[in-house]
């Protein structure tokens, strides 16, 4: 595939994600220039930053490839792009839920990161998607998983950060 440039307006922005990162975004209103995807070939895993931020570094301890990961600065949140591979299992939303992580399935949508944001006040990417990757969404529950148990353990031993 030829290279194609990241966009530096929302319609060649969009064009981006639907070209190289096969996420059908699409630009919505077009006079505000707020790039939105609806979930199917992604789903969105979204938590606090802090946790955010131990997903990606457990993941990578783990071998595991990152992917797309967003940032929403004034709500202190990031949001993981991943494959809808997740179970449709209530406890396991149940369990995020205390967690104050949310999944975003098919039919919800999220907004990407757009040229007509104001710079990175409202969304930023933390990982800016250049392929189709996603990881799967079972691997970033994993990895929440993962950071939580370390924390209840530094905190057993008097070492908790949060």
């Amino acid at each position: 595939m030829r290279h194609m440039s990241f966009g530096n307006t929302p319609l060649s922005r969009c064009a981006y994600y639907r070209r190289v990162c096969d996420l059908p975004a699409e630009v919505d209103p077009p006079h505000v220039g707020r790039i939105v995807l609806r979930m199917g070939v992604a789903w969105a895993v979204i938590m606090p930053a802090t946790l955010g931020q131990d997903v990606k570094v457990w993941m990578q301890r783990q071998g595991y490839a990152i992917g797309p990961i967003m940032s929403h600065p004034r709500s202190k949140r990031w949001t993981y792009l991943t494959r809808p591979d997740l179970p449709d299992d209530r406890s396991l939303f149940a369990e995020m839920f205390r967690l104050n992580v949310s999944v975003v399935r098919a039919g919800g949508t999220v907004a990407l990161p757009s040229p007509a944001d104001r710079g990175t006040t409202f969304r930023a990417w933390v990982e800016r998607p250049d392929s189709a990757f996603r990881p799967s969404g079972s691997v970033v529950v994993a990895a929440i998983r993962g950071c939580v148990a370390e924390c209840v353990q530094r905190r057993r031993r008097g070492l908790a950060y949060g």
